[in-house]
């Protein structure tokens, strides 16, 4: 036991300024973009959302939540929000922001980075009434899908796991867990590497990568290597995923001390840490970001897509960052909006159309609280 302590407290002193408090105060310096060789597909034509965006907060929906981390819009409005450390999943109504406890996850262990993590619901949610979950074990981290009904007493709401995928590498840092079903239906899984550098690169692993599964937790079909959930590798620590409306799959990526990242996901591809951090000019064959940040600037967890552009949650940086990304046929423009004004953005999700939810992340061990918070915030954005 000792031991182990004695490893996790090395761990964390050598990766605490890369942390997801983002802490690192090294640089806070104009913002710089890199894009390298494959970031950008065949030419753009689609038109470009406006040079210079908006975000504007329309409303604070709920406020008095611990630890929220994950975000899965339902059917109707309402918005189911997990809370990393207390092991619970909340209804929160749509209208009024009125909270719900749905129940507990059986089984999680929160410690560090690690506890209820991600939300998604399931692809056919309107027949099967399945919510998907990822979660930190006392051995590992994994994805289970459960049973939500509504009809059941409060706090008593969610069936038992039926675990889909384990064995993820856990850690007290870089855990990953943000989880979403894409336009072809299957389940993509985001993973961190634990601290643990070699297993970005190793595809044998499943930390540091991208999953794509069934709904059922098999490699799905069409997977770059074979027999395996792997979808692409060479990453630190991935908490965000969203599509835009082209199918392209978008990434934000904590980087260590220099720099974090917005990354277009190509199967197979090698996003190069720990080799390479940012943008990398040695040849070395990785995919390189579209966009990068200073880490005292961004420390990405949640992205969304709307209105042409990815919206990127800032916890170190506590701002909002937008990259426009639709006919974009050079480097993007990000702008920053909300900074310092709500604290730390741990997850952006997409209301429809011009809408956003976003959730603030004060309540956990390494943000400030302020009165209110934990809030889930709606956004009009342009």
């Amino acid at each position: 036991m000792l031991a182990t302590l004695a490893t996790a407290t090395l761990l964390l002193l050598a990766t605490a300024c890369s942390s997801d408090d983002g802490g690192a105060p090294f640089d806070r310096s104009t913002t710089s973009r890199a894009p390298g060789p494959g970031t950008q597909g065949p030419r753009d034509t689609a038109k470009p959302p406006p040079e210079k965006g908006s975000a504007r907060v329309t409303r604070t929906l709920a406020t008095g939540l611990k630890s929220p981390w994950g975000l899965a819009a339902l059917p109707g409005g309402d918005l189911l929000v997990s809370s990393r450390d207390e092991g619970t999943i909340t209804r929160v109504d749509g209208a009024t922001g009125k909270k719900t406890e749905v129940g507990a996850v059986p089984g999680v262990a929160p410690g560090g980075e690690g506890g209820l993590l991600g939300l998604a619901l399931s692809p056919t949610y309107a027949s099967d009434h399945l919510v998907y979950a990822y979660f930190t074990t006392e051995s590992d981290n994994r994805v289970a899908r459960l049973l939500y009904d509504e009809k059941k007493p409060r706090g008593q709401q969610l069936g038992a796991p039926d675990t889909v995928l384990k064995g993820i590498p856990k850690g007290m840092l870089h855990n990953g867990g943000r989880i979403a079903f894409g336009p072809d239906k299957l389940l993509y899984v985001a993973t961190g590497e634990t601290g643990d550098t070699g297993l970005a690169q190793d595809k044998k692993s499943l930390g540091g990568k991208i999953l794509r599964l069934t709904p059922e937790g098999e490699p799905a079909p069409g997977n770059p290597f074979p027999d395996s959930p792997v979808y692409s590798y060479g990453h630190r620590n991935v908490q965000g995923l969203a599509w835009d409306e082209r199918k392209r799959l978008w990434a934000s990526e904590f980087g260590q001390d220099t720099w974090d990242e917005l990354n277009q996901i190509k199967s197979g591809d090698n996003y190069g840490w720990p080799e390479a951090e940012g943008k990398d000019d040695s040849g070395g064959g990785f995919h390189n970001p579209l966009a990068q940040w200073k880490t005292s600037e961004a420390s990405p967890s949640g992205v969304a897509y709307a209105k042409g552009s990815v919206w990127m949650a800032g916890l170190g940086g506590k701002r909002l960052w937008r990259v426009p990304v639709r006919g974009l046929n050079g480097e993007p423009e990000p702008q920053a909006f909300l900074k310092e004004k709500y604290g730390r953005l741990r997850t952006v999700v997409s209301a429809g159309g011009a809408k956003l939810w976003l959730v603030t992340s004060n309540t956990d061990s390494r943000g400030t609280p302020r009165k209110g918070d934990d809030k889930i915030l709606e956004l009009e954005v342009k």
